[in-house]
Formats: structure tokens, sequence, C-alpha cells
């Protein structure tokens, strides 16, 4: 199994999408400091994740989500938890 997964900075609130096939140790790795793209601003926190059968479709999925158009798709999925978390 393959996951797309969206982690949100505790420090600033930005948003982080990547793919794994283990969301648990990768979202370990994050708060390690492990990736370069991440280390300056943990702790993170899993907000959402999907599971894919296929790497490509992960990958493909991915990929729309880092788009402007996948960004917006996310706020409007995930909008309660942004209203929620933002007061």
């Amino acid at each position: 199994m393959f996951f797309v997964y969206i982690i949100r900075s505790e420090v600033n609130r930005s948003l982080y999408i990547g793919s794994t096939d283990n969301v648990d140790r990768r979202l370990k790795e994050h708060n390690f400091g492990e990736s370069l793209a991440t280390k300056l601003y943990r702790p993170y926190k899993l907000i959402y994740y999907e599971g894919f059968l296929i790497i490509k479709d992960a990958k493909a999925r991915e990929r729309f989500l880092k788009s402007g158009w996948g960004r917006r798709s996310i706020k409007k999925m995930l909008r309660f938890y942004f209203e929620g978390a933002s007061s």
C-alpha cells in the first residue's frame, strides 16, 4: 500500500504534501529533522492521508495536490479542520 499524506507545521502552520509506503515512519522522520524540506518548522501533525494500491497512482495524486488546483481542493476538503484550527 502507498499513501499520500499532508502534515502541518505546529510552528508556522505551513503544509507539506508527500508520499510514502509507511505514514507513521515518515511522520517520525519529519519530526526528528531527517527531511531537509521540513526540518526548520517541526514539529508536524498529520492532518490527512489517503491510500493507493499502485505507487504511480499515489505519485500522480501527490503531484495534483501540490498544484494550484490541488491546494484549492485541500482547502475545500479540510475546510472544517482549517476553520477550527485557525480559531
